[in-house]
């Protein structure tokens, strides 16, 4: 299947601001890419990318002041498959686990391990190593939290989330997270698109999405406490230890959200043809 994805998002600045941008697909999709991944800026500024620790693609600008315009329209191809299933993907013992894991079983700026360790423990002690422990949390996280766009708060960590009982997407992720990593499971923070393929569209507006990964059984399985459920046509842009390593923009001086506007549709398999003429 292909998706077609992008954003248009502006920012007002009172003068030349310096922007990290992480707006690209993720580098393990780039062979999924059927037409560019360009980012284009109004006005024209200069734009350099690199990757970070993580691996994620990031693009430094700085933006004159006034307006400036971020868009991009892309077509990716997708399996077409829902997230993996695995129910027999094993937990590793901490000692056996890779050293480039290691460093998501540990506290992060959203995912206060220090805060929640004892409640994880009580809460999930009893249920059986593996993929059925994480399932067990995802259940429970599910249920937890209440979704609620109007209640989206860029300081709520894990433990608020836990205690407020409501959020979006990044709370359901971060507690999720959090209690895996409690219970010696590492798990790290992804952020990319998610549209409604598959599955009943919702009357919210569009958004980039968050879920999150877990090592078991010597791989990455994908989760997701939102919507509880495989999904399909995900779209990586970015891994990291939380909601902090992902930010799609992080800028250094004033930055006004002007506008945001994000899309992601299936689109029927001539579309190549004319996103390349339109091109």
């Amino acid at each position: 299947m292909k998706i077609r994805t992008g954003y248009s998002i502006a920012f007002d600045t009172p003068g030349p601001t310096p922007m990290v941008l992480m707006l690209s697909v993720h580098p393990s999709r780039a062979a999924d890419l059927l037409t560019p991944d360009a980012i284009a800026f109004d006005p024209p500024v200069p734009a350099h990318q690199f990757l970070d620790s993580f691996g994620n693609v990031c693009t430094r600008i700085t933006a004159p002041g006034g307006r400036i315009t971020m868009s991009a329209d892309l077509l990716v191809r997708d399996s077409g498959e829902p997230d993996a299933y695995a129910p027999d993907a094993v937990q590793h013992p901490v000692e056996e686990l890779p050293d480039d894991v290691l460093p998501f079983l540990l506290g992060s700026r959203y995912c206060d391990t220090d805060k929640l360790s004892q409640t994880a423990w009580s809460l999930f002690g009893n249920t059986p190593l593996g993929w059925a422990r994480v399932q067990a949390i995802v259940d429970f996280v599910h249920n937890h939290i209440r979704f609620d766009y109007q209640k989206a708060d860029a300081t709520r960590s894990a433990s608020d989330g836990f205690a407020q009982r409501e959020g979006v997407c990044r709370d359901f992720a971060h507690l999720a997270v959090t209690f895996c990593r409690c219970m010696n499971i590492p798990a790290r923070y992804c952020t990319g698109y998610l549209g409604d393929i598959g599955v009943p569209a919702v009357p919210d507006p569009m958004d980039f999405s968050a879920w999150f990964e877990v090592y078991l059984g010597g791989r990455w399985y994908t989760f997701d406490a939102r919507h509880n459920k495989p999904r399909i046509g995900r779209i990586v842009i970015a891994r990291g230890r939380d909601a902090t390593d992902v930010a799609i923009s992080t800028s250094f001086g004033p930055a006004w959200l002007a506008r945001f506007d994000v899309h992601t549709d299936e689109v029927a398999d001539e579309a190549p043809a004319r996103l390349a003429r339109a091109a």
